[in-house]
């Protein structure tokens, strides 16, 4: 490889990390967002799940282990899932 085209490809890979930078969004930003219909319903599914599992895990009643577990894993997927969702946002401006 000569010195242009060293020259060339550098220039190409500058072009192309200008592009990701110019792209990039801050997290404030992406949360003020409009989310996309699919993400806004499982987004609140997830918070269905997390508040059923924090409901099950704060029960004052004695319960079984296995359903203190199942409650646990509900709470923390429906705490992902709802987070994530969130942060989804759609291409069209």
């Amino acid at each position: 490889m000569n010195l242009i085209q060293t020259k060339f490809y550098v220039r190409i890979a500058y072009d192309q990390l200008k592009t990701i930078k110019n792209t990039h969004m801050k997290l404030t930003e992406r949360y003020k967002k409009p989310t996309p219909t699919f993400f806004r319903k499982l987004r609140n599914i997830g918070i269905a799940l997390a508040a059923t599992g924090g409901a099950i895990i704060a029960a004052p009643i004695s319960l079984p282990a296995i359903l203190i577990t199942i409650a646990t894993y509900l709470t923390v997927a429906g705490t992902v899932a709802t987070a994530v969702s969130q942060a989804v946002v759609s291409d069209q401006d």
